[in-house]
């Protein structure tokens, strides 16, 4: 793959792929989404309230699995690394 520094499958990986309904090529390099951290990022997460805490829910988020997202995932996290 051109660009592999950006893309990384592991398809040995007992959870792999870690979404079942993923359709293409599963890019296992944020394999934890480096946005899990903050309550707003570029995804579409989903928010569940256990023992009255609120829990980000990104199961259904395949946004850090597809490899043409890299470059923005990167530009986020050095943008907030400046905040």
């Amino acid at each position: 793959m051109k660009n592999s520094y950006k893309f990384f499958s592991n398809k040995e990986c007992e959870y792999y792929p870690c979404h079942k309904d993923f359709k293409g090529d599963f890019n296992c390099l944020f394999c934890y989404c480096p946005f899990y951290l903050w309550e707003e990022c570029l995804g579409n997460p989903k928010f569940i309230e256990h023992n009255g805490k609120k829990i980000k829910d990104c199961s259904f988020c395949k946004l850090p699995h597809i490899a043409e997202n890299y470059d923005m995932i990167i530009e986020t996290i050095m943008k907030r690394a400046k905040e």
